[in-house]
């Protein structure tokens, strides 16, 4: 049994998709380190991508340190901590449903992000801004609506209370952080979406009351939402296309 600490490394300004593992470790009250925070610790971070550790170098953050492992992949390093944090099914076909579920949150994300960069990441918003107004219009019409009915339908289907297995899971926790972020993004757009989304909308309320996480948002642990992350709030692509 590993009882080493865990070592989350992520960009140490940004919530990001490193976000979505610090809820996790949050929310079960575990010994972790956020890396690239501490002194040297960025230095640390780059060393392991560089390859400069045992085994095959993480592509990009975030990456997990424990022990002899280093996990890379959002939502591969939640697979690794859910049952271990009491935050996965103990069914296995359940397990992988929540896998399911995680990777179509990472789809999700990576759509949002698109919204602001969908030229290249290397170039500026402000370089690219005509193709972000056309990304954001086609996302906040189409493709929003399919993302989020299609996990309002996964909870009303497992009950209503959480969106796999009958506890909640690290999916509900990514469901709060996804949620937050597209209303920190898009508020105008989130306020007319949420009236069709009330399962989602009770879980998102729900997973903010659990105590780890009230603790985590009340800290100074849990950055604000801003511009150089995946959530960003450019007031020309909130659109309310109602």
């Amino acid at each position: 049994m590993n009882n080493a600490a865990y070592e989350l490394y992520y960009w140490p300004s940004i919530q990001g998709r490193g976000e979505f593992v610090r809820l996790a470790l949050e929310d079960a009250g575990a010994a972790y380190r956020d890396v690239a925070r501490e002194p040297g610790g960025m230095k640390a971070m780059m060393s392991l991508l560089k390859g400069e550790g045992e085994g095959l170098a993480p592509f990009a953050p975030p990456f997990l340190k424990h022990g002899s492992l280093v996990i890379a992949q959002t939502p591969n390093i939640l697979f690794y901590l859910g049952p271990k944090l009491g935050l996965a099914p103990a069914d296995e076909g359940d397990r992988h449903r929540g896998n399911q579920l995680m990777l179509t949150v990472a789809d999700l994300v990576a759509e949002v992000h698109d919204t602001h960069h969908p030229v290249a990441n290397g170039l500026y918003y402000e370089d690219q801004k005509p193709e972000a107004l056309k990304r954001a219009t086609a996302f906040l019409k189409e493709r929003l609506p399919k993302f989020l009915g299609y996990f309002e339908r996964a909870l009303a289907q497992n009950g209503g209370e959480h969106v796999v297995g009958g506890a909640v899971s690290y999916v509900d926790l990514a469901l709060f952080q996804a949620l937050s972020g597209l209303e920190y993004a898009f508020p105008k757009a989130m306020a007319r979406t949420k009236t069709g989304i009330p399962r989602l909308a009770i879980l998102q309320s729900r997973v903010a009351e659990r105590p780890g996480i009230a603790a985590y948002l009340a800290s100074p642990r849990r950055l604000a939402f801003n511009e150089n992350g995946i959530f960003r709030r450019y007031p020309e692509l909130d659109l309310d296309l109602g």
